[in-house]
Order: structure tokens, then sequence, then C-alpha cells
């Protein structure tokens, strides 16, 4: 992959996806900047411990991180069992806000890479809805909305997860037309990383036994960090708005 000299800002970089992703990138050549709540226990180029659970703590992050990024990874979440409020804050609202944030300073052919998960297949279940949520402009506008229009804590992970998905697939083509920046996401299985036993709390061991026989196993990290970084190298410069299932094949199943 051609990523040599590349600057690359993953959030979430302390653990799971965002480690093994931080990884694969720097073993490429890749100059990787990393943000989390907790500082990482690897080699890295930069990094900066904050939060991307509120505009106000996004933007104060935003001095301390590169005036040129070529690819940006949102990697950071917080599982299912999080409080509804945060998950809503950091796994959709604070992806937007950073990554509106710093599409001036991603370069021309640069990238910016979703996560979003296979719990989110069911968007065009409630399409207008998403479709209404991503064309408010603003983490409090936004936040407001959500209030008048209240989701089930039960299922705020994969809610807010569609809702990933959908505003990925409707800002990918504008930001590519005007900035010459490609935007994609990829949508994990089941993973073993430090937030699999809260995945299946969430589901309920009925469920995931249900589903067990679907696949030969959970993911690795490294193996979703792998497309992650296809997804910022020079090779996929010609993929955009898509939404990339890495899940040994679950999906197919449904059909």
């Amino acid at each position: 992959m051609k990523l040599d000299n590349k600057i690359v800002l993953v959030t979430g970089v302390s653990s799971g996806i965002g480690a093994a992703t931080a990884s694969l990138l720097r073993f490429h050549g890749a100059h990787v900047i990393g943000i989390d709540l907790k500082a990482p226990n690897m080699t890295l180029d930069g990094f900066v411990q904050g939060d991307l659970s509120s505009a106000e703590r996004i933007d104060r992050l935003l001095p301390q991180l590169p005036t040129r990024i070529d690819s940006l990874c949102n990697i950071a979440g917080v599982p299912g069992t999080a409080n509804p409020l945060l998950l809503a804050q950091v796994n959709y609202l604070g992806v937007r806000h950073l990554s509106s944030a710093l599409l001036p300073r991603l370069s021309a052919g640069g990238s910016i890479v979703n996560v979003a998960s296979i719990l989110g297949a069911e968007w065009p279940q409630r399409l207008d809805l998403h479709k209404a949520l991503a064309r408010i402009e603003g983490f409090a506008t936004a936040q407001d909305w959500l209030a008048e229009h209240p989701v089930p804590a039960e299922t705020c992970y994969q809610y807010f997860k569609e809702a990933l998905i959908v505003w990925n697939y409707l800002q990918a083509q504008p930001w590519f037309m005007e900035h010459s920046v490609r935007m994609n996401s990829v949508a994990p299985g089941p993973v073993f990383t430090p937030i699999l036993s809260d995945f299946v709390s969430m589901l309920g061991e009925s469920r995931v036994q249900a589903d067990a026989h679907r696949i030969k196993r959970p993911g690795y990290a490294d193996e979703v960090a792998a497309v992650i970084a296809f997804l910022c190298a020079d090779e996929s410069r010609w993929i955009n708005g898509v939404n990339l299932a890495v899940d040994g094949g679950l999906a197919s199943t449904y059909i």
C-alpha cells in the first residue's frame, strides 16, 4: 500500500481496531497521530489526549493537531452498553463534527474512513429519519433534533451506526467533488476487541448464539485494520461513498 510519509490521524488509537490500524499504517510508512482518552502503549508519531463527546471538547483539540492531514480514521466509539446520550455524541455527532472541522486541512486526494458496524445494516428502514438528521448542521442543533426524536435506549447503538452509514453516503460525493477528499465507511461484524463482551451484553446471549453458526469466528482487529489502511492508501483513490462490510460474510447470510 502506498502510504509513505502520509500524515494520518487515528481516533480511538489506544486499543482494538484503532491500535491495530495505527500499527499497520506506520508499518507502511505513514506518520500516525493518535487521539484517545487514554494514552497508548505503542509508538506513534504524535498523540493528543482528548474527549470527542462534545463540539467544545473537539474544538479544544484542533490547535494541537497538524495543519495538514492526508487521512482521518474515525475509529473511536463507545459500546452499546454506554449511556445513550454519550453514544450519540461520540459515535455519530462527534464523528461529523471532527470530520467537518478537519476537512480544510485534508490534502487533495485525502481520505476519511468511518467505522460503522454490521448492526447498522437496517438503515433503509429508517432512511427518512437518518437523512433528516444528516441534513442538520452543527453538533448542538443536531442534538436538539435528537431530543425531539428520541431513540429507544436499547437500539441506540444500531441507530447511530445506521445514521453514520447514511451520513457517509450523503456527504461523501459533495466533499469529493468540492475538496477531492474521499470518504468511506467500514462495517465490521463481531471483532475480538476489549468491547466484544459489551457487544454480547447489548444483543443478548440468545441472539449471539442464534447468529453463531453464520460465521466461522469473530474477526480480528488487524483484519479490519487492513481494510481501513487500504482506504487511506493511493490504491483506493477511486473508491468513494462506499460502506464496506468486513464481517467474514455475516451480512450475506441475511439475504
